[in-house]
């Protein structure tokens, strides 16, 4: 959750250059967004393990209705409260994006109806899915006719409506996704089991997918629609092979993400580091710690400009398809490490209100808490 508030800093106080085109990005932006590669993975995989825990105290048939009304829930946030308040202060809805949220969503639908299955079922169907869906790369929209927006939405990252001065964009096509977070509901499973043989079958896991990425990734055929190639400089070149594709995310990305995790995870298991305990704050409320940090960097990005230019109608503009989140004024755009500080203050800002929420939550009961 924290890595995570330094990408959507970015989006706000960086600047225009891609981080991930090597033509134009440095070593310290690649890995600015690169560090940040690993928090959707892990949300959508936690997603399906937390899901399986549930079933400790839940039957089959509630589990599924929990899922199905959080998924509504969720995307009914990411088209309204963050698109309103998040990302661009305006309800114009002149360009909206469907982003991890609306993924999440339907990830916990289909789940929903997934969980009726025994969990190595479920675990197959995510394998299957993360697996295959790069066989299908080829396959663009427009070749479908009328199927189009259904192949934007499962799979392929584009526009649904592009009719200025309204656009809608698939940022999260829902196909690896929803498979990602079929094999978190498999991996619920070593939760049963004891402590050091669940953590051994964490660390070889991990290590096996990490090494799998490698060998995969080296030969340069299949698991990703961007190929490595030799730069300018060794280190470019280890740039190029890591830059692997995130929308929709591919076998690769999610290898280079998930098999790093999973070790950290056994690593992590049942022993928080002392220095990392007060960040379980905000896991303990991550969708209202999610539901403020982004409007929070959003008033900031509108101090700042206020400050700089005297006016602040750009903040409150819908953007173009090309520079979601927002209209940028003229020279906007600050180096690394104001990106950084700002993105301290925010997590800092927050730390106070996640850890009053969080007791909220220990305290009372109430069921609409659940949907925060």
């Amino acid at each position: 959750m924290i890595l995570m508030a330094i990408d959507h800093t970015r989006d706000f106080f960086g600047t225009a250059v891609n981080p991930t085109d090597l033509t134009q990005t440095t070593v310290a932006l690649f890995f600015t967004r690169w560090i940040t590669h690993f928090c959707a993975p892990v949300f959508f995989l936690l997603t399906g393990t937390g899901a399986f825990l549930m079933l400790r105290r839940r039957s089959r048939s509630q589990l599924a209705g929990f899922l199905f009304t959080r998924g509504l829930w969720l995307i009914f946030l990411e088209l309204t409260v963050l698109r309103g308040f998040g990302y661009q202060f305006n309800f114009d809805y002149r360009v909206t994006f469907l982003i991890v949220l609306w993924a999440l969503g339907w990830s916990m639908i289909a789940l929903s109806a997934l969980v009726r299955l025994p969990a190595p079922i479920v675990t197959a169907v995510g394998v299957v899915m993360i697996a295959s869906h790069n066989l299908f790369d080829a396959v663009r929209p427009a070749s479908l006719g009328l199927w189009a927006p259904v192949w934007s939405i499962l799979h392929v990252q584009g526009l649904l409506v592009a009719r200025p001065p309204y656009f809608v964009l698939v940022a999260y096509p829902l196909v690896p996704w929803i498979g990602v977070t079929a094999v978190g509901y498999g991996l619920g499973q070593l939760f049963g089991w004891a402590p050091d043989r669940r953590r051994a079958a964490l660390v070889r896991i991990g290590t096996s997918l990490t090494a799998l990425f490698v060998l995969l990734r080296a030969i340069n055929v299949y698991g990703d629609p961007s190929r490595w190639a030799v730069q300018k400089s060794a280190v470019f070149t280890v740039l190029s092979f890591l830059n692997t594709t995130k929308y929709p995310p591919s076998l690769l990305f999610l290898l280079m993400t998930l098999g790093p995790a999973l070790v950290l995870l056994a690593w992590l298991d049942g022993k928080t580091p002392r220095m990392l305990r007060p960040v379980m704050v905000f896991g303990r409320v991550p969708l209202f710690y999610f539901m403020l940090h982004l409007p929070l960097i959003h008033l900031a990005a509108l101090v700042v400009c206020a400050v700089r230019y005297g006016s602040i109608h750009w903040m409150f503009e819908s953007s173009r398809p090309d520079q979601f989140p927002f209209t940028a004024p003229p020279g906007w755009g600050f180096s690394l490490p104001v990106v950084y500080a700002v993105w301290i203050g925010v997590v800092l800002t927050l730390y106070p209100l996640c850890r009053w929420f969080a007791g909220v939550k220990q305290r009372r009961s109430d069921a609409w808490l659940s949907y925060l």
